[in-house]
């Protein structure tokens, strides 16, 4: 029969028959993926989920459920109505930058939803089928990195207002804004599904479910496999946001700071630099810290305690702090928004006085 080489990862378990392997500690080891190690594997997943579960269970982090819920809750109800407001309103739906923002709270209100759905079911303990959970490990991580592209052309839009004013409406119209966003969209999906479909055909049909599902053990898994491919996909992305990001704000800096705008400690210049550092700073820290939970992933001498707790935290706190300041941050500091939301509600205010009186 043939067998294609693979790598699969055994830690400290020791295969049957010790004679032929003996005990493999913190190593990646090249062995045939037959139905056998398919099986394993699906053994794996499974003992791994439920010793997750014991220690969600042994360390009472299922009420991190209650905050989680309240702060995704009250985004949601935000949100919306912020994307509402951009797509009424003929002017600003014109306009790259409301655009920009549109799409940013859209990801977040997909990544909240899809969070949501997986704290809920891990915390009622449902058994999902392991094919959902990579379905929603890849648009999850698709959502998020779709957010973060998007952050990083909102700087790349701002640095392009300012330094071509003439010509900004001739370089980014709508058209081609639209045309950008597709595009972001389908590079920020394009990696996470390859993966799982990948992984899907090397694995066959497995009907195996369990006990959690979160994006790091799928991903954890994958990356046993693909290791190289998933740090070089995600370094390369952070390398070239951070680089741009940097360099738009150096070169916004120098061609400003003639004009006086920031001199004055509380000027609108500096305030938005301040807000936009901020949301950036709460968008990158939970990618790196979740790089660094793909690499305690795979560390033995590292207890599944830790990890439990870091990824806890990770998730039900750093992943929800730029979605929960991003309305309030990128969305009602706007003018334009702030006006065409009170209008909005004017105009609800007067049609429901008028089928009162009526």
């Amino acid at each position: 029969m043939f067998h294609t080489d693979r790598f699969f990862y055994f830690g400290h378990q020791e295969a049957a028959g010790g004679s032929s392997l003996h005990t493999i500690k913190h190593t990646l080891v090249r062995v045939s993926v037959s139905p056998l190690d398919k099986m394993v594997s699906s053994v794996l997943i499974v003992n791994l989920t439920q010793d997750w579960v014991d220690s969600l269970q042994r360390w009472h982090l299922d009420f991190f459920f209650i905050p989680t819920t309240v702060v995704t809750l009250a985004t949601l109800l935000a949100n919306p109505v912020l994307v509402t407001c951009i797509f009424l309103s003929r002017a600003l739906r014109q306009e790259t930058r409301y655009l920009l923002v549109a799409n940013t709270l859209t990801a977040d209100m997909l990544f909240l939803i899809l969070n949501l759905a997986m704290l809920i079911c891990n915390t009622v303990r449902i058994h999902i089928p392991w094919l959902v959970c990579e379905l929603i490990t890849a648009v999850t991580v698709t959502t998020c990195c779709s957010a973060i592209l998007t952050v990083t052309l909102m700087v790349v839009d701002t640095y392009a207002a300012v330094r071509w004013p003439l010509r900004y409406h001739d370089i980014l119209p709508p058209a081609r804004t639209h045309c950008i966003l597709v595009g972001v969209w389908v590079l920020a999906a394009l990696y996470p599904f390859t993966l799982m479909i990948m992984m899907e055909v090397e694995r066959g049909n497995t009907n195996e479910k369990v006990a959690v599902c979160l994006v790091l053990i799928s991903l954890g898994f994958i990356q046993l496999k693909h290791m190289i491919g998933i740090y070089i996909y995600f370094f390369v992305a952070a390398v070239i946001c951070a680089l741009l990001i940097f360099y738009c704000y150096i070169r916004l800096y120098m061609v400003t700071r003639t004009q006086g705008i920031w001199q004055s400690r509380y000027s609108r210049a500096r305030v938005t630099l301040l807000a936009h550092g901020v949301l950036l700073l709460l968008y990158f820290t939970p990618c790196f810290v979740f790089a660094l939970e793909l690499f305690l992933f795979h560390r033995k001498d590292i207890s599944q305690d830790i990890r439990v707790w870091i990824n806890t935290i990770n998730m039900c706190v750093f992943m929800l702090l730029p979605r929960v300041f991003a309305p309030y941050l990128y969305g009602l500091r706007y003018r334009e928004i702030s006006v065409t939301l009170m209008q909005l509600l004017h105009q609800h205010r007067r049609l429901n006085s008028q089928i009162t009186v009526s």
